[in-house]
């Protein structure tokens, strides 16, 4: 059994920083996998540890109990890389033209908050703004890989929200790092799902709204570059270790764009999904 033929959908739960691993199983309960593996990270991605955890019968764990707290879906996660204006409608929204390579620039992982946790608006925000994006989660060590082999590397995917500030991203000078890096700026999951769960990764319907209100509505057919594409091309530069999270972009319609521009602030709900990787949901409040 290949990881293309694997039909999992892995989560972690409990307090922050003291997650356990989970199974979500097809009749909507999420198992305790504790017993069988520590952690839903680098050494449980490895091909050979998720066919161990395909070959058993959800049924058989112990049931998580309903309402626990879902913590990122990877755990031990060393790089997320991000991909910049790799939607073209969005790179035109953004008044950039389309990249005729990837932009990449880093989220630090101290970003990485669970799903549904608060999102903190920072002191000083004013220009603060969502992106529901694709994230790809490693699951074998990739350097230098082809375009061809690209799609061995991966243990699955997973939702992102992308959170940015744009004065702090565009407006202060420097990189991209300290608008797309604040606390609380990368939820991830609500689980991860390996390849064979999710079918086509180029043909899903993706959404992001506030209160209630869509901002964007598309599909990651928009993407320029493709993730075998981006996989390989990024392993020509650093390797990709497992768990790294590579989240592939966002489609237009994010608050930046709108006219006049609609921005978040304390106080709203965000809503983002992708089809086959679930719904996050995020109460914003002010960074104390």
């Amino acid at each position: 059994m290949t990881v293309e033929e694997l039909q999992l959908k892995l989560v972690r739960y409990g307090d922050s920083g003291a997650e356990k691993p989970g199974l979500l199983g097809a009749d909507g309960h999420v198992r305790d996998l504790s017993g069988i593996v520590d952690d839903i990270g680098p050494a449980t991605l490895a091909p050979e540890s998720l066919q161990r955890l395909a070959a058993i019968a959800p049924e058989t764990l112990p049931i998580v109990p309903a309402g626990m707290r879902l913590g990122p879906c990877v755990g031990g996660t060393r790089k997320m890389v991000c991909i910049g204006l790799n939607y073209r409608d969005h790179a035109v929204e953004a008044g950039k033209a389309v990249p005729s390579e990837p932009m990449i620039f880093m989220k630090a992982i101290s970003a990485i908050v669970g799903p549904n946790d608060d999102v903190l608006v920072p002191r000083g925000a004013e220009r603060m703004d969502l992106e529901v994006e694709l994230g790809v989660v490693i699951g074998t060590r990739a350097k230098y890989v082809t375009e061809a082999d690209a799609r061995a590397h991966v243990a699955g995917y997973c939702l992102v929200n992308d959170l940015s500030e744009r004065n702090f991203q565009s407006r202060r000078e420097g990189q991209f790092t300290k608008g797309k890096s604040c606390d609380t700026f990368g939820p991830v999951g609500p689980w991860l799902a390996t390849p064979d769960e999710i079918g086509d990764v180029h043909q899903l319907r993706m959404f992001s709204e506030v209160d209630g209100v869509t901002f964007q509505n598309s599909t990651t057919a928009d993407m320029v570059f493709k993730v075998p594409f981006l996989i390989s091309y990024l392993s020509q530069f650093f390797t990709l270790e497992p768990g790294d999270i590579i989240a592939t972009g966002t489609p237009a319609g994010v608050g930046m764009g709108k006219k006049p521009p609609e921005f978040l602030r304390a106080g709203q709900t965000i809503r983002i999904g992708i089809d086959g990787l679930g719904v996050q949901r995020q109460v914003l409040i002010a960074d104390q």
